[in-house]
């Protein structure tokens, strides 16, 4: 029997038209967008035409591709779709969560605006991603150079550290790597540095009620199935200053028997991670209402 996941992308995904299709041909957005807009203080509409705030920005991008990712759920779940597994990188965990049912949209959208907040004022800190280079080397040198850490591990070819500048560039000097690409974040996303936007992120999630997710979610910083709300609130909580371990949610999913897999949001980026790690896995894009599943 075929085994069916849903795999959610995050920041890096988003561009100026992901919201264009569904406000044409999904009725429920524009409620949905009022909703989120009473939330925030600014409408993901107006963001995504470029006439509010800035997309790239932290602050906008990670609650705008919550708010498009979790109508696509909606709309494959009006279709009679469903998942035996889901999955989602870094920010979009929490559409997979919201996608198991582990929480509603106004939980999960005001999570993502304090997540997002909190990730945009961290300062001082550089992330990197490497292509290219030799994995048991830049292991070694991680675990002996201080202040940097394997922030995404997105296929056996392709990472990101994160750290102090100092220590990511005395990194890069000590392996060799064919491009190193650095990426325009405010901080050391998904490392120790970011422990205390993570902890005041604790509070906030003390106080949310999790339910038990309705089919299995692998989570970000522990990619072992699960469905009990306590494993995956703590899990969630880890992750901010824990590492995105995608090449073990790939071979997870393969063990778990999945062979084909909806990525749910713009873009593809997670697409060619999987076919990269798992290749039997086939991966399915789904970023529009035209490109849902008959």
């Amino acid at each position: 029997m075929t085994k069916t996941a849903w795999l959610f992308p995050g920041q890096g995904s988003q561009h100026s038209g992901m919201m264009a299709d569904l406000l044409e041909a999904y009725p429920p957005t524009q409620e949905r967008c009022d909703l989120a807009a009473s939330i925030l203080g600014w409408s993901v509409i107006d963001c995504c035409a470029g006439t509010t705030g800035n997309l790239d920005q932290t602050l906008y991008t990670q609650p705008s591709l919550f708010v498009v990712e979790s109508l696509l759920v909606d709309a494959l779940k009006d279709r009679g779709a469903t998942a035996d597994v889901v999955a989602g990188h870094s920010l979009g965990e929490y559409v997979a969560l919201y996608a198991a049912d582990v929480f509603d949209f106004v939980t999960g959208l005001k999570l993502v605006q304090k997540r997002a907040e909190l990730m945009n004022a961290a300062g001082g800190g550089k992330m990197v991603a490497l292509i290219g280079f030799d994995r048991d080397a830049l292991l070694a040198a991680i675990a002996t150079t201080s202040d940097v850490v394997l922030a995404n591990d997105n296929h056996p070819g392709q990472v990101v550290i994160s750290g102090t500048p100092a220590a990511v560039d005395t990194l890069l000097t000590q392996v060799k790597v064919k491009r190193a690409v650095p990426l325009n974040v405010s901080g050391a996303f998904h490392s120790p540095f970011m422990a205390e936007a993570a902890a005041e992120f604790a509070n906030v999630l003390e106080d949310c009620t999790f339910h038990d997710a309705v089919m299995p979610v692998l989570n970000n910083v522990d990619p072992q199935p699960t469905t009990e709300a306590s494993v995956i609130k703590e899990r969630l909580r880890l992750q901010m200053t824990g590492s995105v371990r995608w090449v073990e949610t790939c071979h997870a999913l393969a063990t778990a028997g999945v062979t084909q897999a909806l990525e749910v949001g713009p873009g593809a980026v997670l697409a060619g991670l999987v076919k990269r790690t798992t290749p039997d896995i086939n991966v399915t894009g789904v970023c529009s209402i035209a490109t849902l599943p008959a």
